[in-house]
């Protein structure tokens, strides 16, 4: 048998224990260990990041054909400014050129595309391809795909605080009205569930300031692949982890009343 029938048969296999029924409707994705990958293969960091892309486009693909509705990734952050310049200027060129490229494909598989966070400081070349792909994707309801860049959770919290005093300030709205939905209503992903999984490659257990707000409740799936290694296989393994998890949002699972009777907090 060939490696790649083998690979499909590994992945049929995987996709037959899935309940199509409790696929998450929002995933999000940090997407680590690009460079890391491709320093130990004795190649460029850029390298890493190029297969980075494809293997995006795959998970993509897959999540589409499982039933998810959204995938949110993490890009770039806030704190990716502080890498080498080389680097930095060529992700910005890699974003630009991903998306000339790939745009009219999107569009045509009616994915929606959305670009999240500060955008400011990008060239005016990226902006204009960014707000060009935005608006010919707006209408597409298949799928949509949150890109974070220029991204940062405890900057996006700050921002909504500073919004919102403003608006208590002026007398727009009364202090007393502040609560979770307003909230919700400023921040820069808006209108969607929360993620239910939070996928991170790489082995490292953090989500490094990434939808701070938003992850409240998401189950984390922490894989010890490094992104441009990670495929279908990895992903469909991400999902089974997370419908094994049970989902309780703080309470507890039903129990039968003689267990609560029984229960030491009750004693």
């Amino acid at each position: 048998m060939s490696l790649g029938k083998i690979i499909d048969k590994k992945n049929n296999d995987l996709s037959k224990r899935i309940d199509k029924q409790k696929v998450p409707e929002h995933i999000a994705i940090i997407m680590d260990g690009n460079g890391r990958w491709a320093t130990k293969k004795g190649l460029p960091r850029t390298y890493g990041h190029r297969k980075g892309v494809d293997v995006l486009k795959e998970i993509i693909k897959v999540s589409k054909k499982l039933g998810c509705k959204t995938l949110t990734v993490y890009a770039f952050s806030t704190e990716n400014w502080t890498r080498p310049k080389k680097e930095v200027d060529f992700l910005i060129n890699l974003f630009s050129e991903v998306l000339r490229k790939e745009i009219e494909d999107i569009h045509e598989e009616s994915t929606k595309i959305k670009f999240i966070g500060d955008l400011g400081p990008f060239p005016e070349n990226l902006k204009k391809i960014i707000s060009s792909s935005e608006s010919l994707t707006r209408n597409n309801n298949e799928f949509l795909l949150n890109v974070c860049v220029n991204y940062g959770g405890r900057q996006e919290i700050v921002k909504v605080a500073k919004q919102l005093a403003l608006k208590c300030s002026s007398g727009e709205i009364n202090p007393n009205e502040v609560n979770e939905e307003l909230f919700n209503s400023e921040l820069l992903i808006q209108g969607i569930k929360d993620p239910e999984l939070l996928i991170r490659t790489s082995g490292e257990k953090r989500i490094s300031n990434f939808l701070l707000w938003q992850l409240a409740y998401s189950e984390i799936y922490i894989s010890e692949v490094l992104w441009p290694d990670f495929n279908e296989f990895e992903f469909l393994k991400a999902i089974i982890d997370y419908q094994s998890r049970d989902r309780r949002f703080g309470g507890i699972e039903s129990l039968p009343k003689e267990s609560f009777e029984d229960s030491q907090y009750f004693s």
